[in-house]
């Protein structure tokens, strides 16, 4: 899950970003809202958290371009107005949700998961293959009812690969939705981790390894790749 927070108070964007990331999403940060719209215009987000009053280009306008984009992104607004006033025109902006500061953040994080699901298509509340099961909510993975532990990273790769339903998923993509902004695209993190998840998660082998393309988990859970994919 790849989220944007856009808020001008640096030590307020900083924990929030922080609490997010121990929720196991992958956060980028913006100051204003010039470089928030940036990062949209490059990164697809799941959900942009925006404050209202930002420095340069104002909430609501980033909001609005935004919305107008087409992008898939949702939005939830942060202000330090709880006015019925102030929600109405923020929602009337296209924007998704909206949260008065200051808010509690196990709420922020509700909020945010349950845009996040609209922002993809619908997956169920619980992803399986084969014998493994996975749940974003309580962030546990279980093999054959055993609980597996996995790090932040191996979680939201494997939860990015069991969504696909058996879709190919290359590594760029998984960088870009499991990683933030900080993460190097020439590095081989991708492959070191799918290689520790592989170990984590025992045989059969679990996770193809699609020559040229990236990763699958076949719907059927642990039948091996077909042609021009191979387990490694």
């Amino acid at each position: 899950m790849r989220i944007l927070v856009v808020e001008d108070e640096e030590p307020l964007a900083e924990a929030i970003a922080r609490g997010l990331r121990r929720e196991g999403m992958a956060v980028d940060v913006a100051l204003d809202g010039d470089s928030g719209y940036e990062k949209v215009t490059v990164t697809r987000y799941d959900v942009v958290v925006l404050d209202r009053d930002l420095p340069g280009m104002s909430g609501d306008e980033l909001c609005q371009e935004i919305v107008s984009s087409g992008a898939l992104s949702r939005v939830i607004m942060l202000t330090a107005s709880d006015a019925v006033s102030d929600r109405v025109e923020g929602l009337s902006l296209g924007a998704d949700d909206y949260l008065a500061k200051p808010f509690a953040f196990p709420e922020l994080v509700a909020r945010v998961r349950a845009l996040a699901r609209r922002s993809t298509p619908a997956t169920p509340p619980v992803l399986c293959a084969g014998d493994v099961e996975l749940d974003p909510a309580k962030r546990t993975v279980s093999r054959a009812g055993r609980p597996v532990e996995l790090t932040r990273k191996e979680f939201g790769v494997l939860e990015v690969l069991l969504a696909a339903s058996g879709s190919v998923v290359s590594s760029e993509e998984l960088l870009e939705r499991v990683w933030d902004e900080n993460a190097d695209p020439f590095t081989t993190t991708v492959r070191v981790t799918v290689m520790t998840l592989r170990k984590k998660l025992g045989e059969p082998g679990l996770i193809d390894t699609v020559v040229g393309s990236g990763y699958r988990v076949p719907v059927t859970g642990g039948e091996t790749a077909g042609a021009g994919a191979r387990v490694d």
